[in-house]
């Protein structure tokens, strides 16, 4: 039985899928956080040996009560793998995995060992379309990034161009670090504006919401939880301390996305509704910057009309968000031929590696 292996590495979990033969998924198993921009090479390689240790637990008969030990046994040996890797932007952060992952795995270096950005799953649908050969791919989850593709006559995928996944410090507009981020300027902005005037901001939903996570009274608190340094490894959780205090400073603001997105769409709040749109329309300029007619000085543009946009992620899973940032698009004279949202990219991934090498 030949296993074909997909592992999507994100800033949030690591999901691997495993296909055989027939297409059928036989092994799936999530992870911890596997950004590699955030994590050492040893950190990294050891959260996916128990991913993939988890998943292959299911390949054999009778099912294997413990992880399986990589590499696998030969019965379980991998065909070909595909990585997708967040935090995976330079050659040589791919190369410091690529040795890794081929002894973890027992897969030689070659084409039967794929490793890549993440983004590089989500360009799988335009496999899908015979009509288009270009995709552009945006991941909108907790970070974000947007990388364009060519697909080529021998079937595989070309990066054109990217923009974008400089890490929550830096960037990741329209994902969920930029959701949160922007809400507390927004908040803050408000409360500013305020301060000249005769009466105080309006007492809305999402400031509410973020009085209430905070556990503060006064929103310019909000200045001193968010600027409060990491919490040592070594801290002690105390029942009475709110979820907050032991969480690092990008994961308070990335905590914050539900809490705007509730606000902005139960309670109708004007200013989460602001936030949002702010955001969509910077996720929209980021796809904007890799679109368009292609001309000599930019010979690497695509055009909508005869591409696939690709989504994933968590925030543009949610249409309403998605169609936020489709209506920007087109206010920029951006209409896609066509329009996917991968929810599983581990799994179009291994069914992508088992159509391109089964015999």
């Amino acid at each position: 039985m030949s296993l074909y292996l997909c592992v999507d590495c994100g800033a949030s979990k690591t999901a691997a899928v495993i296909c055989d033969d027939s297409g059928t998924i036989v092994g799936r198993a999530f992870g911890g956080p596997s950004n590699i921009a955030y994590l050492t090479v040893e950190s990294f390689i050891e959260t996916i040996r128990l991913t993939i240790g988890d998943a292959l637990k299911t390949c054999s008969s009778p099912a294997s009560v413990d992880p399986v030990a990589l590499p696998p046994p030969a019965h379980l040996g991998f065909a070909a793998a595909w990585f997708g890797i967040s935090g995976a932007d330079s050659p040589s952060i791919i190369e410091s995995v690529a040795n890794p992952l081929s002894v973890l795995l027992g897969i030689p270096r070659g084409p039967r060992l794929s490793v890549a950005n993440d983004a590089h799953l989500l360009a799988a649908p335009v496999r899908m379309h015979a009509d288009v050969s270009f995709a552009v791919t945006v991941i909108g989850g907790t970070g974000s990034i947007v990388v364009s593709f060519a697909e080529k006559e021998d079937g595989e995928l070309e990066e054109l161009g990217r923009a974008g996944g400089w890490g929550w410090l830096l960037g990741d507009e329209g994902g969920g670090f930029s959701v949160g981020r922007e809400a507390i300027r927004q908040v803050l902005e408000e409360q500013d504006r305020h301060s000249v005037m005769n009466d105080p901001p309006p007492e809305g939903s999402l400031r509410t919401l973020l009085k209430e996570f905070f556990h503060i009274k006064d929103i310019m608190e909000l200045m001193t939880v968010i600027h409060i340094p990491d919490p040592a490894p070594s801290t002690a959780v105390l029942p009475d301390q709110p979820a907050h205090a032991y969480m690092s400073q990008e994961k308070r603001l990335s905590s914050l996305s539900p809490l705007v997105f509730t606000a902005a769409f139960e309670h109708n709040d004007p200013l989460a509704l602001k936030v949002l749109q702010t955001c969509s329309e910077d996720l929209a300029d980021q796809i904007d910057v890799l679109v368009g007619d292609a001309n000599r000085e930019s010979p690497r543009l695509v055009k909508a009309s005869e591409s696939v946009i690709c989504f994933g992620g968590s925030l543009v899973g949610l249409e309403v968000y998605r169609t936020m940032v489709l209506d920007e698009l087109e206010s920029k004279g951006h209409v896609f031929k066509y329009i996917e949202f991968v929810d599983d990219c581990a799994a179009v991934g291994a069914a992508g590696l088992r159509m391109k090498y089964r015999n």
